[in-house]
C-alpha cells in the first residue's frame, strides 16, 4: 500500500529533471553522432570486425530473408506490449521457417529495460523455439538493440542465450549483405539507435543506462519522449538514417528502432497520402474510400503526416512487432525483391501475410 504513494510523490518530484536528463543523454537524434556512428560500425564490418558484424552474400533469386525487430518481449503483464501481437508473430515466423527464409532479428526483440531475463523467458517460451529453429538450421542472426543491450554488455549473456536457445549464439550489431545483382548492392542493417550518447557510447554509459536508468525509470512509470513514441522525433531520426544512407554509392540501410515503416524512404502513411493523390486524379472512389480509411487508422493510432521524403530509395524500416492491434510489420527480400510486409488479425482473428509495399531491387534508385 505504501509503494504507490511514493511512487506517485517520486513522480511529482522527479518528472521534469527526468526529462530533462533524458532529453541530454536519451534517444533523440543527433546528425554528427548518427553519422559518425553508423559509418565507423560499416567500416568495422567490412573490415571483417566479427565482434561487430557479418559480412553475407546473398543470392537474390534463390535466397529468402525476413527482417524483423521490436517485438519487446516483456511479462504479459499491462505494460507488455508485445502480448497482443504474440499469436502474429508465431504464425509469421512459422511462416518463414516452412519457406525456408533466413531470420534476422533487427533488435529490441526483448524488453530487458523493464523486466528480469528470467521473467521474459517464462512467458515468451513458444517464440523462443520457433526462434531456436530457425538457429538450429543457421538461418538466423540476433542483432541487439538499445532495449536489449543487456546482450552486448553483461558479462553473463553468452550463457543465458545459450540456455534459451540450446547452443551458441553470436550477438552482432549489424550485417551487411553482399548481392549478386549487376549492380551488386549492399545492405546495411543494424537496429538504429547508433549516435545516442546512452546506447551507444562507452561500457560505463550502457552499464549505467540499461542497469540502473532503466530499470528507475521504468518504476517510476515516467516515458520522456523517445523515437518509439514521438511522432517528430521518429520522422527527424528517419531523416538522419535516410541522409546517411543517400550519400552511399550503391547501398541500402535497413533499420528498425522507430517502430514506423519505411520503404524506399517513404513512411507507409506518406505513401498512402501519395496513393490517394494519384486516385483522387484517376477520380478512383472506390480507391479513394480504401485509401482514406487506412488513413484514419494510422491517425487514429496516433500517427500524423511527417515532413520526410526521400528522393532516392535507400532507407527502408522494419517497423516493429508491437503495434497496438497486434499488427506486425517486417521487411522481406526474396525472388529478386525487397517488400514492406505486414502480419494482421482477419475476421475470424487468424493470422494473414499482406503485401503492403514492393519493388524490384534491380529497380530501386540509389546512390552512384
Amino acid at each position: 500500500m505504501f509503494i504507490i504513494p511514493m511512487r506517485r510523490l517520486l513522480q511529482k518530484l522527479l518528472n521534469k529533471p527526468i526529462a530533462n536528463f533524458a532529453d541530454k543523454v536519451s534517444s533523440r537524434p543527433d546528425k554528427k553522432r548518427v553519422d559518425h556512428a553508423l559509418s565507423e560500425l560499416c567500416k568495422e564490418i567490412n573490415a571483417n570486425s566479427s565482434k561487430k558484424g557479418l559480412i553475407m552474400p546473398v543470392d537474390v533469386n534463390k535466397d529468402r530473408l525476413i527482417i524483423l525487430s521490436d517485438q519487446h518481449k516483456g511479462a504479459r503483464d499491462g505494460a507488455d506490449i508485445f502480448a497482443l501481437a504474440e499469436k502474429n508473430y508465431l504464425a509469421a515466423l512459422e511462416y518463414y521457417y516452412n519457406n525456408d527464409f533466413f531470420y534476422i532479428n533487427l533488435g529490441d526483440s526483448e524488453e530487458l529495460w523493464e523486466n528480469l531475463l528470467v521473467t521474459i523467458k517464462r512467458h515468451n517460451k513458444a517464440t523462443f523455439e520457433l526462434e531456436r529453429k530457425f538457429l538450429s538450421r543457421g538461418a538466423f542472426v540476433k542483432i541487439f538493440g538499445n532495449h536489449d543491450l543487456y546482450w552486448d554488455n553483461d558479462p553473463l549473456a553468452a550463457i543465458n542465450l545459450k540456455k534459451i536457445y540450446g547452443q551458441k549464439v553470436n550477438i552482432y550489431e549489424g550485417i551487411i549483405l553482399k548481392t549478386n545483382t549487376q549492380r551488386q548492392l549492399e545492405i546495411y542493417m543494424t537496429h538504429g539507435h547508433q549516435g545516442d550518447l546512452q546506447s551507444d557510447g562507452n561500457w560505463f554509459s550502457k552499464w549505467f543506462v540499461s542497469d540502473i536508468w532503466a530499470p528507475f525509470q521504468a518504476y517510476l512509470q515516467i516515458n520522456p519522449n523517445t523515437p518509439a513514441n514521438n511522432n517528430q522525433l521518429k520522422t527527424a531520426h528517419n531523416r538522419m538514417m535516410y541522409q546517411w544512407s543517400s550519400k552511399r554509392k550503391n547501398m541500402l540501410l535497413i533499420t528498425g528502432h522507430t517502430h514506423q515503416p519505411v520503404f524506399k524512404s517513404l513512411t507507409h502513411l506518406e505513401k498512402l497520402y501519395e496513393e490517394l493523390g494519384i486516385a483522387k486524379k484517376n477520380k478512383d472512389s472506390r480507391a479513394i474510400d480504401e485509401i482514406k480509411s487506412h488513413i484514419i487508422r494510422k491517425e487514429n493510432r496516433g500517427e500524423r503526416m511527417p515532413s520526410f521524403t526521400g528522393y532516392l530509395d535507400t532507407y527502408f524500416n522494419s517497423g516493429c512487432c508491437c503495434f497496438d492491434d497486434g499488427d506486425i510489420t517486417g521487411i522481406e527480400i526474396a525472388d529478386g525483391c525487397i517488400r514492406l510486409i505486414k502480419w494482421q488479425y482477419g475476421q475470424h482473428k487468424e493470422s494473414e501475410r499482406l503485401v503492403l509495399e514492393e519493388s524490384r531491387l534491380e529497380d530501386l534508385k540509389v546512390g552512384i
